[in-house]
């Protein structure tokens, strides 16, 4: 699974860009979605709604408790990812260098590098390495 990561103002940033960066934006994410389909090795793929729709569930005393988001501890949220099955750890590496390098507006700061993580899923018990 290859992870793409932001916070709630690089979303709001995105907003603020210009026609022809969102298109730049949009016209990349279809080519490479593209290709992966084209070569088989696409499998899913979901962009998530703003940090500012997300509820954390958890158990207080056996009671849930609902605490909506952002998350005043959480700088950058999950905000979309692809599965995709490919011959080796290596492949999807080279796979997600290529949306590591997601264009964006010349001169925009995100304050940090632009990053996305990958992870094997697991198919099974045995595959969790406990």
């Amino acid at each position: 699974m290859i992870m793409m990561f932001g916070s709630q103002k690089d979303l709001a940033g995105i907003g603020a860009w210009n026609a022809d960066d969102v298109k730049a934006l949009h016209e990349f994410m279809t080519e490479w979605n593209n290709d992966l389909v084209e070569s088989g090795e696409f499998v899913d793929a979901q962009g998530l709604s703003q940090p500012a729709h997300a509820r954390r569930v958890s158990l207080r005393d056996g009671a849930p408790v609902v605490t909506d988001g952002p998350y005043a501890e959480t700088q950058e949220v999950l905000v979309g990812y692809t599965t995709v099955d490919c011959v080796s750890y290596d492949r999807a590496t080279e796979i997600a260098a290529l949306l590591a390098n997601t264009p964006h507006p010349e001169g925009s700061d995100l304050g940090r590098d632009w990053y996305v993580d990958i992870r094997p899923c697991a198919d099974g018990f045995e595959d969790l390495e406990l």
